[in-house]
Order: C-alpha cells, then structure tokens, then sequence
C-alpha cells in the first residue's frame, strides 16, 4: 500500500468470526466476543497507516433498479412503446431536463451531476448489485459476494477505534435482495460491516437499541456489571505476561463510551431536530432516513448507506417494476414523492450546512429499466398494481443503460455526464462502469483503489479494485 511513496502491506486479522449485530455486548459480562471483542479485532486488522480525510459518503439504493426513463434520463421523442406517460420538465439548469415526477429535484438541479451513461453486463438482481458494490465483473448471479463491498473496504481503511460513533452505518442497510446477500464482508474481517440501524425512523416508538443510556439506572446496572467482571478477571490479570488483559480493558472502554456516550445517542436521535427539518424531509420512513443519514456525517460518520424499499415502493416494496409486479407508471407515480421530497432535502441540507466539500451524496440502483415497455398480467393486486390478471405495463431489468446523481463532494455541479441513444437503450456518449464508478467513490475518500491490495483468504494480495478509473468529470474541485 503506497502511503507518502512507501509501500506498506494491509492485513486482516486471521480467523473467522461470527458477526453479531454490532453493539450487541448482552450486558451479561464481556466474556464472549461482541463489541469489545471487535473493536479488538478492528485494531489489530487495520493498517497502521491509514487515509484519514475528514471526507463521507451518502448511499441512497434504490433496490430492484429504477427507470432512468421516468427520472433521470427522459425520453420525450421516444416512440409511444418506449416514451411511456410522464413528461419532461425543466430544470434551473438551462438545458437539463429531468422527469416531471421529480419537481423539487429541478429546482435543485445546480446542486447535483448527473450520470447518464452506467453500463454493466449483471442482468438479475444479485450480480447487478455484486458489479455496483463489489465490483465483481461475473454476469452470473451468486448467492453472496465473493469480494468485499466498497463500504466494507473503506471501513477497514478508515476505522478509528478512538471514535464514540461507529465509522460505517446502515440506515436500513444495503445486505440483501430477497434470499441473495448483495454486499458483505468477504475475505476482509466481518468486524468492519455495518452497524446497521433497522425500521421506520418516522414511527414515534423507533429508537436504536444500545446506543447511549437514557437512565442512570441503566448506567448503574451496567456499572455493577463491569464491577463484577473486574473481580473474575483479577486472577488472570495476575498471571498475564503480555499485557492482553490491559489492552483489552482499552477494547471495553471504547465499547462503554459507545453505550454511555451521549454525542452517539444524540446523533441517532431525531427528535432532537425542529419540526420544521423533518417535515422538509417528509414524515415517511425515506425522509427520515435521508434525515438521520445527514445527522451521522455531521456527527463524523464516515459511510452512510440508505436503501429506499418497503411499503413507499408499492405492492412488491421495491423498484422491480416489471408488468407482473407493478403498473410501472402507477407505481412511479405512487412513491415519486416521498422519494422527490427526501433526496432534495438531503442535497439542501448538505449544501446549506456547509457540508458539501466533505460529503458526497450519490443516488443510484443496480440498474435501469427496458426502455422497451412490456404488458403482461399481473400476479397480483395491490399498491400500484392491478388485480391478479390485469394486463398492464411495465419495464424488466436494463443493466445496458442507466442513470446516477452525484451531489456535493467538492464536485462540479449543474451538469450531464454521458449519453444514451433516442431510446434510452444504449450509451452514446461517456460510458462509464462499475469500476469507475468504485473508484470514483473510494477517490473521494483518499483511498488509491488502483494501488491498495487486501489478503484474501489464502493470503493472496487482491487489489481492492482491479479495474476501473475515477470518473475526471466528477473530480473534487479545488
């Protein structure tokens, strides 16, 4: 690993773990592996030199692949097969279009770059995503990934033991697509995974379990605890010989300032925002979402990933729009508002805060829809879907074409980058891969993807990204 021209080696911590739910210490005693044990093994995993820019990164997923038709690429000339129902609309950018669907998105456009030319060769949904996020070239769907997912990869190089908030968070996590994991640890300890923050931040009963006691009694109980399990651990203090007892009493300190730490349970707390912030988000699981996303980096969270699904998507909660699943346009047109609402939101926010240089938002599935529309029965009514039987329309998966937005990060914004053909088939014009794609996000966070190398299981030096460069549209700006 090349740091100020020396060449240095990463490593990972030998032998496998059980990942459990991160920050699940039980209280019991800190005798089996949980949050001690991995900050444990997060340090003697890490480098010892590792990139340290005060820089972050917003994922919004939009699982199942969305239409680049029906947001970010329209085509109005198409023929009626292709072109679909909605219209184009204006942006403030002079000569950008965007779909009609996404009002509040035009009147931000100057804040955000779009890229409309992404191609890859994964048609379902599990190779599609393992190409997004692991860079994995293979057509072929996989039950789970082979090679790390670039969040994975970017915690292990970032992760800073001394912080009070973990490095990596999943707010409603990219994991799975149905019963395919899409992202996942691979070869590179589990321990660097995401702390993963699951249900609906709108509801008024959600908190985050073990994160910063609200109650001195819990306080207390845990003090007792600590108390009693210094006592059994006198004998061995005795007769260590190599200071591990010491080290890991540090390992439990850390552990205890995430769970008394008050910045950590603020952080997740969105009560703690006006009324009027979380009504500008919207008062639906996604605007939340984007909302506690934008508290972590300004609290110093590094990696934020945010899937949009559920019940906001329609009858199949997801953007899988095909005929048998969905109208198409009945369910574009059913969640395009909260999903309109919340990424403006979170773009604003990020440039009215100051937080643009530093943190870099993209929006982007696994991939497009068939400009081609499709009618076949549906398998079911429902939420944007007609009774079972109905014919209706809809768009398969499309990974030829398809469109991204990248906001903030010191980029340049108000743009297009890339091109797709009249019918929105083929890139014309710019195209760009997954491995650009990788590496324009690890760029961002002063990470060399060309030059970092990880063991993998057999002790074999792997690139963390082996092909691929970053997109020089989508440079930070000096």
């Amino acid at each position: 690993m090349p740091i100020n021209g020396k060449t240095k080696s990463v490593s990972v911590c030998p032998g496998p773990i059980k990942r459990r739910e991160f920050l699940r210490i039980g209280l019991s005693g800190f005798a089996t592996l949980s949050l001690p044990g991995l900050f444990q093994l997060r340090a003697r995993a890490a480098a010892t030199d590792k990139p340290r820019a005060k820089t972050a990164v917003i994922l919004v997923w939009l699982r199942g692949g969305a239409s680049h038709l029906e947001t970010y690429d329209p085509k109005p000339d198409a023929p009626s097969e292709f072109r679909g129902v909605f219209n184009p609309i204006s942006t403030c950018v002079p000569g950008t279009q965007i779909c009609e669907l996404l009002p509040r998105h035009a009147k931000i456009a100057d804040k955000f770059t779009l890229l409309r030319s992404m191609a890859h060769t994964g048609g379902g949904h599990p190779a599609g995503s393992l190409q997004m996020l692991t860079g994995d070239p293979d057509p072929k769907d996989k039950d789970k990934p082979i090679f790390p997912d670039w969040m994975t990869v970017a915690n292990f190089l970032r992760a800073d033991r001394a912080r009070s908030l973990p490095n990596y968070v999943g707010v409603n996590p990219v994991i799975r697509y149905d019963g395919f994991t899409i992202a996942g640890s691979a070869y590179v300890n589990p321990a660097y995974g995401p702390f993963t923050v699951n249900g609906d931040p709108n509801d008024p009963h959600f908190e985050v379990p073990n994160i910063g006691f609200k109650d001195q009694a819990q306080q207390e109980r845990l003090g007792d605890r600590i108390r009693l399990k210094g006592s059994l651990d006198r004998l061995d203090r005795a007769v260590d010989q190599s200071g591990t007892m010491q080290a890991i009493d540090d390992f439990e300190a850390q552990a205890l300032q995430l769970l008394t730490s008050p910045t950590a349970r603020d952080a997740f707390d969105l009560s703690r925002e006006p009324d009027s912030i979380r009504d500008r988000y919207g008062r639906n699981q996604w605007g939340q979402q984007c909302l506690m996303a934008r508290r972590l980096v300004e609290a110093g969270v590094e990696i934020i990933t945010t899937t949009f699904d559920g019940p906001l998507c329609g009858r199949v909660a997801n953007w899988d729009d095909h005929a048998v699943n969905h109208n198409v346009f009945d369910a574009l047109r059913f969640r395009a508002p909260y999903f309109d609402q919340a990424v403006s939101a979170l773009i604003e926010d990020v440039y009215a805060r100051g937080l643009d240089k530093r943190v870099l938002v993209v929006v982007t599935g696994e991939f497009g829809r068939t400009p081609r529309i499709e009618r076949v029965a549906s398998s079911g009514g429902g939420v944007a879907s007609g009774a079972t039987g109905t014919v209706q329309p809809g768009r398969d998966h499309w990974p030829r074409a398809f469109s991204q937005l990248w906001a903030g990060g010191g980029i340049k914004t108000g743009g297009v980058i890339g091109a797709t053909d009249k019918h929105g088939e083929e890139v014309v014009s710019r195209l760009a891969t997954p491995g650009d794609f990788l590496a324009t996000v690890y760029r961002h966070l002063g990470i060399d993807a060309a030059q970092l190398t990880i063991p993998d299981f057999s002790g074999r030096p792997n690139l963390i990204l082996p092909r691929g460069a970053p997109i020089p549209e989508l440079e930070r700006q000096s």
